[in-house]
Parts: structure tokens; C-alpha cells; sequence
């Protein structure tokens, strides 16, 4: 069995989002999402995000059909601790969506487990922030 682990925010769920689910499935039999804490969010994008919590964002990632299970992210502090999670799950693939601040982080797990890092193009135009920037939440 072939195991897909994305990781991400996931907060306002956009076709964005959904996209780059449905693709990183179709690499394997089975997808994984790492989902990032309210703590974590909100250190990177500021005290007016989430807008979701982690809780509610799970149970939308829950709904969706390709998407085999969701696991929440305590506040991690260093890198060590979210690579020792990633080889604990010892995916095939690490899917990362085109443009990730974090991309070559995540190309060295993938390199470090012996997993293969597959980079999925983004829809133009669609991001979380443009969709909080349109509903003046930001």
C-alpha cells in the first residue's frame, strides 16, 4: 500500500484545497494530512488566523471522500520533532503544493525516509489569504 502524507493549515477550505487533495491521492492508496494547530497558524499568519479551529478544520478534511485520515499537530517546537512525526508515519510520498515556504524542509524528509517528493502545481489565483482579504477578515 502506497501512503501519500501532505501536511497544512487548511483554514476557509477552498477548490485550492480540494485540488491538491484529489491529486496527492491519486499518487497512492492512501492519503494522510498532518493538519497544523491553531498555536502554529496563528504564529505564522497572525493573531487573525485561524479562522477555522483545528477541530473544525479536521471534521471538513474528515468530509472529504479522498481522504483517508487526519491527524492534528500539537505546537511543535523544532523540525526534528515534525520529522520524527513524519517517520513515524513513514509515508511513500510527501505531496507538497507548488511554492511551499517550506519546500526543501520537506524534500529532505521525504530524501531522509526514503520517500519520493511529489510537487503539485497550484490554481492560479486561489489562496487562503486572498479568500480572507475578499471576506475583510484580514
Amino acid at each position: 500500500m502506497t501512503t501519500v502524507l501532505v501536511g497544512g493549515c487548511f483554514d476557509l477550505m477552498h477548490i485550492g484545497h480540494i485540488y491538491f487533495l484529489e491529486e496527492a491521492k491519486k499518487l497512492g492508496d492512501r492519503l494522510v494530512v498532518l493538519l497544523e494547530s491553531d498555536e502554529t497558524i496563528k504564529r505564522i499568519k497572525g493573531d487573525h488566523r485561524p479562522i477555522h479551529t483545528q477541530e473544525q478544520r479536521k471534521k471538513m478534511l474528515e468530509a472529504i471522500k479522498f481522504v483517508d485520515e487526519v491527524i492534528n499537530i500539537k505546537p511543535l517546537k523544532t523540525d526534528k520533532e515534525y520529522f520524527d512525526l513524519v517517520q513515524k508515519i513513514h509515508p511513500n510520498i510527501i505531496a507538497v503544493t507548488e511554492g511551499d515556504p517550506i519546500l526543501s524542509k520537506k524534500q529532505q524528509q521525504a530524501e531522509l525516509i526514503g520517500a519520493a517528493a511529489v510537487i503539485i502545481p497550484r490554481i492560479p489565483n486561489i489562496s487562503t489569504t486572498s479568500l480572507a482579504k475578499a471576506l475583510e477578515v484580514e
